[in-house]
């Protein structure tokens, strides 16, 4: 479990911009492949951003599965208490974003998308309160990020399109 820790300049809260590029790049991705999207294929802007979002961060989630495993666990609530959940969550993202790119059940995945990802943030929450330096398992352990409040900012996102969507 040593291997998912960030050893990085202070225990505080204190990270630079550069500790976030590869989040930066990431979603610089999800962008274009949004942008292609909605001009190549008529997408819904918001069905496409999301589908891609879930497919890029999914995506990275199972290259290298067992450290994701580990690195989830040290703050989602349900992958605390079940590592078949942990194994499982990124196939739900996998899933979510085919769903939101073919436009397939929208309501029922949308519904779905709030439920996990407000159980996520509250974990992300929790971990946040307790000051504790860890690494975000956004995208797997290919990337090391930090969780700041970045991370309850992305699973907030997310619940919010969805909600969105069911509204």
């Amino acid at each position: 479990m040593n291997e998912v820790r960030i050893h990085n300049k202070a225990a505080t809260m204190g990270h630079s911009v550069s500790d976030f590029y590869p989040l930066f790049g990431i979603l610089g991705i999800v962008a274009t492949l949004t942008t292609i999207s909605v001009i190549a294929f008529n997408q819904d802007l918001m069905l496409a951003f999301m589908g891609w979002f879930f497919l890029v961060f999914g995506a990275l989630k199972t290259i290298r599965i067992k450290g994701f495993v580990e690195a989830y666990q040290m703050y989602d609530v349900l992958a605390k208490r079940s590592k078949t959940y942990a194994y499982i969550y990124p196939f739900l993202e996998l899933g979510f974003g085919l769903a939101y790119l073919f436009t397939w059940q929208i309501e029922v995945v949308s519904a779905v998308v709030v439920v996990v990802m407000l159980i996520g943030a509250y974990g992300v929450y929790l971990k946040l309160k307790e000051r504790e330096e860890i690494p975000c398992a956004c995208l797997g352990t290919v990337f090391k990020v930090p969780m700041t409040w970045v991370t309850l900012g992305e699973d907030l996102l997310m619940a919010g399109m969805a909600l969105m969507i069911l509204l």
